[in-house]
């Protein structure tokens, strides 16, 4: 796969720039609350075109379904994330598997109390990989916080580790997790607080420091009027934010539900979607599990969409993208 530099945008630097947006619009439609936005406009990925295939049917580390993935897009590497087999569903263990881009297993690392996994990130810092997890599962097995941490492949790190660096973005949320914009640097913050789910955006570099004073954007996710409101997975570029709902499908019952849509995350409204996706239909098997982001090495970039597919006791990966941007 291929990359050019990418284009870096901080809310500083915008503002040095002077272009004239706005801090703050009002969302509507579709339940949005306010947002507080500055983010450059930019070009967003069309739903309705078609999804290809990077990988299907590939073993992770463990044996359960993944329920997200994040790239480093430096060092090009690719994470899957999975509950740990023999693991409770609240306990908040998960497993990180390292595959290459053909979906070849290369290590692993074990986590313990940290959260879900249905979103995270991955960032590249010279040839190691930091990830950004959520932390601390709460009783319902979602993190409190956010931790960033070196992956190193056949270890295990335990929630009260030294080697975590750990956050609270939002003091008032009860729950966060995190994805990666890797062409742009951002750090994509989902947070629970009493009236629901919202989203923010930091610049990464700034987040790293442990600075989230100053969001690029702070919106309420706004209602998905989606076939299913099983919430699977999100990532963001540019713009726009992605969001992908629905449940499991296989030959022996189920609808195909999986659907994706796109909200401009400078007034927290839906834009596109929700639009159902047929990636993967044939897969014998079918679950949506994650969103990502990648930039080839030509400067492609893609929307990555993650479905489990296999056998209960052995579900595998699988990997498809969109590339249509307008």
């Amino acid at each position: 796969m291929t990359h050019t530099s990418p284009t870096s945008f901080s809310r500083r630097g915008l503002l040095r720039a002077g272009t004239g947006l706005g801090l703050a619009a009002l969302g509507v439609g579709y339940g949005a609350g306010a947002a507080s936005a500055a983010i450059p406009k930019s070009p967003r990925f069309d739903l309705t075109q078609p999804s290809y295939d990077l990988f299907r049917g590939q073993s992770l580390h463990d044996v359960t379904v993944q329920q997200g993935f994040a790239f480093d897009n430096v060092n090009r590497r690719l994470f899957v994330a999975q509950r740990r087999d023999g693991s409770s569903d609240t306990a908040g263990d998960l497993c990180i598997t390292q595959l290459d881009f053909a979906g070849n297993y290369v290590g692993y690392m074990h986590l313990t109390g940290f959260g879900h996994g249905v979103a995270f990130g991955a960032q590249g810092v010279g040839s190691s990989t930091y990830l950004w997890t959520e932390v601390d599962a709460n009783a319902n097995g979602y993190g409190a916080r956010l931790a960033r941490f070196k992956f190193t492949s056949g270890t295990a790190l335990s929630n009260t580790s030294s080697a975590l660096t750990k956050y609270t973005p939002v003091a008032t949320a009860t729950e966060h997790t995190c994805s990666i914009d890797p062409v742009n640097n951002r750090l994509i913050v989902r947070y629970n607080v009493s009236d629901g789910k919202h989203i923010a955006v930091y610049d990464l570099a700034d987040a790293t420091n442990g600075d989230f004073s100053s969001p690029l954007a702070d919106f309420k996710q706004p209602s998905l009027p989606t076939l299913s409101p099983t919430f699977q997975g999100y990532t963001a570029y540019g713009t726009y934010l992605y969001l992908l709902t629905g449940t499991s499908y296989d030959a022996s019952g189920g609808v195909v539900n999986s659907e994706i849509t796109c909200v401009d995350m400078n007034t927290g409204t839906i834009v596109q979607g929700p639009v159902l996706t047929k990636a993967g239909e044939t897969l014998d098997f079918r679950e949506p599990e994650g969103l990502a982001i990648y930039q080839t090495v030509a400067g492609e970039v893609r929307l990555f969409l993650g479905f489990a597919s296999g056998a209960a006791g052995d579900r595998r990966s699988n990997l498809f993208y969109k590339n249509a941007l307008v």
